[in-house]
């Protein structure tokens, strides 16, 4: 990510008053190909440093003791992330007392022994250009960190005040089951949110650091594109918008992350339309040659300015930062669509006409010539209710709310269920509850998770036995180690439960 400095920054101010010194040196920073201000005083060069500032080239005698102390007291009033050049031209370079006094004046100084050769001056000047650039880019980053830390604040309160209201509520309407079931589907809702802000957080950490594996087969882009419009249509309802998706004329394949690819284009559609006003609308089109597919994703939107074209995939990227937040999201979206493009091969670009003028997001994949997998068989989910209920589960998790809950939810589903909350009271359970299913924390105090299932996978009772991974772990690497210690599945905190019955419904008992 580069930092957005502006011209005023990269200006090399120049204060040598006496002879033409000042002006020499302009002429030949600025064959260079270098930005220069020359000022005639101490005073002026405060006043433009204070308008933004790459460097100083000065004069010995314009910084002598007693001379400057307005620079001086700008230079020690500096942010924390600023450390102005000073380059300082001297003929008095081998004085040891006048260079501890300016070095202790003027912190980040240079001396350049005068007269100097004009490639020395240009890059000496260079040199501290870049090294002020790379403050430039610290400061934005921690100012874009700043702000993008007092968002997730902000994001993360939203859902948790209608959750701690509806919380409340279920207390005092536990008599009336409509006002249980809609204040329940508040708090489904709410929690749902909060686990996308969390997994767009994992997710721009690990996609970005290249830790992502790719689960990779053959399938249409078709495919990809009508899952991806099915995320957004609730989205799309709320605001009277309309999806227009135009096939391509001869199907195309592509080679990669089913679910990766989805999340990629439902990542820019849910993009389209939070920045495109209500009752507009969003056009999807794909075409392909032998070796490339392209779909373009074009709203009518708020657009974008040029300079936010630029940046538009960077980390914490948003077009719109407004003190409501009523666009929401964390600005992460884009980011991780882009690095999971190029994970694929591809590439992606965006394009406005600017501010009103809508956008267009172009994504480039490689084309794969062979057929696409046939659809995945259903997941069988009739008749789940009366599998259930002669399977019997073991939840063990040292938190008890977590634990009942997911035991409560168990039994809803006409499981029986047995509940432990360390990992010894569950192996002294075993003998007697013979479960079929384990769902296990792994973070547990006594024995974690992962030894816990290997434990279980030594005895008889449980040797068959499905066993989940319940946790806050959701890195790779975690779903290796609890692969390898034997758990049939790893499920991230907090459970998905539609996901967690579709899979449970799968689960057949071995005759006896």
């Amino acid at each position: 990510m580069r930092a957005r400095i502006g011209a005023q920054a990269q200006r090399v101010l120049i204060c040598a008053p006496f002879g033409r010194d000042a002006e020499l040196s302009a002429s030949v920073l600025k064959k260079a190909g270098l930005e220069c201000c020359i000022c005639k005083n101490i005073a002026e060069v405060v006043r433009e440093l204070a308008a933004g500032a790459g460097m100083l080239l000065t004069m010995e005698d314009v910084v002598a003791p007693g001379r400057a102390a307005a620079l001086e007291d700008f230079i020690a009033r500096q942010p924390t992330w600023s450390d102005l050049p000073v380059l300082v031209l001297t003929r008095v370079a081998n004085d040891g007392h006048w260079n501890n006094d300016a070095y202790r004046r003027l912190r980040n100084l240079t001396l350049l022994e005068s007269p100097i050769r004009p490639f020395t001056l240009v890059s000496a000047v260079r040199a501290a250009m870049r090294a002020r650039e790379r403050q430039y880019e610290v400061f934005e980053a921690d100012r874009r960190k700043d702000e993008f830390l007092a968002m997730l604040g902000h994001e993360l309160r939203n859902p948790l005040a209608p959750i701690g209201a509806a919380a409340q509520l279920l207390g005092l309407t536990a008599d009336n089951a409509g006002k249980v079931r809609s204040t329940s589907q508040i708090i489904a809702r709410q929690v749902k949110h909060m686990t996308s802000l969390i997994d767009d957080l994992l997710d721009v950490a690990r996609v970005t650091r290249g830790l992502i594996t790719l689960d990779r087969e053959v399938v249409g882009i078709g495919q990809i594109l009508t899952e991806a419009a099915e995320q957004v249509e609730p989205m799309l309802r709320a605001k009277g918008q309309e999806l227009t998706l135009n096939p391509p004329a001869e199907r195309f394949n592509v080679e990669g992350d089913r679910k990766r690819l989805v999340q990629v284009f439902a990542n820019v559609l849910q993009n389209a339309v939070k920045y495109t006003p209500n009752g507009g609308r969003i056009d999807v089109s794909a075409q392909a040659d032998a070796n490339e597919g392209c779909v373009r994703i074009t709203d009518n939107g708020i657009g974008m300015a040029p300079e936010m074209v630029d940046h538009v995939f960077d980390l914490f990227a948003q077009a719109e930062r407004s003190a409501d937040r009523s666009q929401g999201g964390l600005g992460l979206g884009l980011s991780i669509v882009e690095s999971l493009v190029r994970s694929h091969g591809g590439g992606v670009e965006a394009h406005s006409d600017g501010l009103g003028k809508g956008s267009t997001f172009t994504i480039r994949l490689p084309v794969h010539a062979g057929e696409s997998l046939a659809a995945r068989a259903s997941d069988g989910e009739a008749g789940a209710a009366d599998a259930a209920v002669s399977l019997r589960a073991m939840v063990v998790d040292d938190n008890q709310d977590a634990a009942d809950t997911l035991a409560m939810l168990l039994e809803a589903g006409g499981y029986q269920v047995g509940v432990h909350y360390t990992a010894r009271e569950a192996l002294a359970a075993v003998g007697a509850s013979r479960p079929h299913i384990c769902l296990l924390d792994i973070g547990l105090p006594d024995m974690n998770g992962n030894e816990l299932a290997r434990e279980l996978r030594q005895l008889p009772e449980t040797a068959s036995a499905v066993l989940i991974a319940v946790t806050g772990y959701g890195q790779q690497e975690d779903r290796d180690n609890s692969r390898a210690a034997g758990f049939d599945h790893h499920l991230v905190k907090p459970v998905d439960v539609d996901q967690l019955m579709r899979m449970l419904s799968r689960v057949q008992i071995a005759p006896a």
